[in-house]
């Protein structure tokens, strides 16, 4: 008797257990079928240029006539390229200035409107609006404003006694100005996230150090600051390889000038592609780029684990 009412009960359990496998089937099935129009674009837009430059690195190509097999050769020819040093050297310096000085500027703003003040949504609306501003406005904007003849700029300095400065003229100086450019552009993105970590700390720590007699520096430096760091790291990385890849501004504001002073990587990258028709050592900058972005990126997560603080 104990044995038949066993059988039945596996018997009920085994329709329902098929029931719920072939529910299950069904969904991975709808979920993939959502997938693939994606995958398929991505893989169409994304992996397969990305394939066939790889490819083209190794060539001599054009695109006007057959491509022909060159083995290192456009690598070894970024050895001995001028441009390329100082494409390298102005990458350098410009990711040097713009990353540190948006994380700074983004977190002094961010601590100034982590308080509850009258009309302080339209503050932050406004330090986010930088973002929505398109790249050609933001140039033409300051464009005009580091003109060196009507600029804004230069009218203040006149009124302050400074002599005139030819800014976006200057060999020493455009590469300044679009630094200050694009800190700018980037200084909301920064107050965003800067902002959500300041809100996500317990305000118990905070309240707990005051009542030890902490004065706000040091509560800022000892909690603050490290609760931090996960926000900290992030935007190093993500402004990084975004400082790496500058090429609008340069494009819109200077081209590149005066005498090569603010050609970047990705701005000789597009000469060499679209002006000169040379694909192959195109390129090859460009998987040279790749590769300097992936150790870059690499070197930051390693070194972050020093500083960097998750609270569980």
């Amino acid at each position: 008797m104990v044995a038949r009412s066993a059988h039945a009960l596996r018997a009920r359990r085994q329709p329902a257990a098929g029931r719920r496998r072939r529910a299950r089937a069904s969904e991975q099935l709808a979920g993939w079928a959502f997938m693939t129009p994606g995958v398929a674009i991505i893989m169409l837009f994304g992996l397969a240029p990305i394939a066939w430059s790889a490819v083209m690195s190794f060539q001599h190509d054009n695109m006007l006539t057959n491509a022909t097999f060159t083995g290192l050769s456009n690598y070894r020819q970024m050895l001995h390229d001028p441009v390329v040093g100082q494409a390298i050297n102005h990458t350098l310096v410009y990711t040097a200035l713009f990353v540190p000085g948006t994380m700074i500027v983004g977190l002094f703003l961010a601590v100034a409107m982590n308080r509850q003040i009258r009309f302080i949504s339209v503050y932050r609306t406004a330090a986010y609006a930088t973002m929505a501003i398109s790249t050609i406005s933001e140039a033409l904007v300051f464009i005009w404003l580091f003109d060196p003849s009507y600029g804004i700029v230069n009218y203040l300095f006149s009124l302050l006694g400074i002599p005139q400065q030819q800014f976006l003229n200057s060999t020493s100086e455009a590469l300044l100005v679009i630094v200050i450019m694009t800190i700018w552009g980037w200084t909301g993105f920064a107050v965003v996230i800067y902002l959500a970590a300041l809100q996500g700390i317990p305000k118990g720590l905070l309240e707990a150090a005051a009542i030890d007699g902490a004065g706000r520096w040091t509560t800022f430096r000892r909690i603050t600051l490290p609760l931090l760091s996960p926000a900290s790291l992030f935007l190093l990385v993500w402004l990084t390889i975004n400082a790496l890849q500058l090429f609008d501004e340069v494009y819109l504001s200077t081209s590149g000038g005066p005498l090569n002073s603010t050609t970047v990587l990705v701005y000789y990258l597009y000469e060499q592609a679209f002006s000169n028709f040379n694909f192959g050592y195109a390129s090859a900058i460009a998987y040279f780029l790749f590769l300097v972005i992936l150790v870059i990126t690499a070197l930051q997560f390693w070194g972050g684990r020093r500083f960097v603080h998750y609270r569980s």
